[in-house]
């Protein structure tokens, strides 16, 4: 299991000046590709790092920033088939997770989404 948070950086401590690859290993960012060799994830590695050390990534970081960096238009659009989708970026800025339930109020020419059980005053 790949280590994250101060377990990792415990490691990284740990393993003082060995190499890279190895590194990557003891912290556990090793998989298994189908031909049965080892491949090491760097990127997960080093992401999961910065993150241990306090700096943020991830799409949740509310900037207002969508996929490739561009600016979030905060509209939708009715589809084809009549559902109105509402993007990744936007679920990501929420935190919000699958399975995350919301009721539905209709009010006039607008709707609103208020997580189950909240109320519609919170924000």
């Amino acid at each position: 299991m790949a280590l994250t948070g101060s377990e990792l950086l415990a490691k990284v401590k740990e393993q003082g000046d060995t190499s890279k690859s190895d590194l990557v290993r003891a912290a556990g960012y090793v998989s298994t590709k189908k031909d049965g060799s080892e491949r090491l994830n760097f990127t997960a590695f080093y992401e999961a790092l910065l993150e241990a050390k306090g700096v943020s990534l991830g799409e949740g970081n509310g900037n207002g920033k969508g996929k490739a960096g561009r600016s979030l238009s905060y509209v939708a659009t009715v589809q084809g088939n009549g559902n109105l989708l509402v993007g990744k970026a936007y679920t990501a800025m929420l935190d919000l997770r699958p399975g995350d339930e919301f009721e539905i109020k209709l009010g006039r020419k607008q709707i609103r989404l208020v997580p189950a059980g909240g109320s519609d005053e919170d924000e």
